[in-house]
């Protein structure tokens, strides 16, 4: 199957992605998408959890580490990120294995809870992914980078460089959650956290500490935080930098025409 739908050129692509490994960098984005997923998640008791596409294993560490759910399961695309899963000695992780990106190898019904964080943007056909996430669990988070901006088509080779196909807006998202049979119940927007912001800035990009720089990225912050709370949740969308959501199957099916 994975012949058949995961275009060769991505799955090498990932295959060896996670031997360039930046555990500093990854963890630190991590620690946010692992609370963003207990912050959609509260007054829910979900025990069997999968992370489809769990990269390096980073979130279901933290995840772990917080008691989130008494048993994890990881599949991934990139034997390299399997390795490094492996690798951590995770909590009450059950089982690690590689899949094709599209097919999950479980039972129906199989889990509690599917955490799908960063991934759908990666992927060729993502409505057969969503298809194959409400097979295996009635309920997923889902967290999306916010890409789409106006000019969006002007910075392909940037996106591309990342891996990032589809774009979304929260807006966007829903609506392709809908008709696919998800009701959503839960949604977070959130920003690019200052520690991040600095971190990429000194260590990423090299650029030499200055306390005027500092300043200048907590005034940022500072600012959208403002706006978004006077304006209220249009403005919190459109100056998210990422958007997260707990859906479970739809009850009714989705029909078209």
């Amino acid at each position: 199957m994975a012949e058949q739908i995961v275009s060769g050129n991505v799955k090498n692509a990932y295959d060896e992605f996670y031997n360039k490994h930046d555990e500093a960098w990854r963890m630190l984005g991590a620690k946010y998408k692992a609370q963003h997923i207990i912050d959609v998640c509260k007054g829910h008791d979900f025990k069997k959890i999968l992370e489809v596409g769990a990269g390096d294993g980073s979130i279901l560490k933290l995840l772990a580490e917080q008691n989130f759910a008494p048993e994890y399961h990881a599949v991934e695309i990139s034997e390299s990120g399997v390795e490094h899963i492996k690798a951590r000695n995770i909590a009450n992780l059950k089982s690690v294995q590689i899949f094709d990106g599209y097919r999950l190898p479980f039972e129906d019904n199989s889990f509690d809870l599917i955490i799908l964080s960063h991934v759908l943007e990666h992927v060729e056909h993502e409505r057969l992914l969503l298809r194959e996430l409400k097979r295996v669990s009635a309920y997923s988070v889902i967290e999306v980078p916010r890409d789409y901006k106006a000019d969006v088509d002007k910075r392909i080779k940037h996106f591309l460089a990342y891996g990032h196909i589809n774009m979304y807006t929260p807006t966007s998202l829903r609506y392709l959650l809908r008709t696919e049979g998800f009701e959503i119940i839960t949604d977070l927007t959130s920003m690019i956290e200052p520690e991040v912001t600095r971190f990429n800035t000194y260590v990423n990009q090299k650029k030499p500490k200055s306390l005027i720089t500092d300043l200048k990225i907590n005034a940022e912050y500072a600012i959208k935080k403002g706006l978004v709370s006077l304006m209220g949740t249009k403005k919190a969308e459109e100056m998210a930098n990422a958007y997260t959501v707990l859906c479970k199957k739809a009850d009714e099916q989705v029909k078209i025409f």
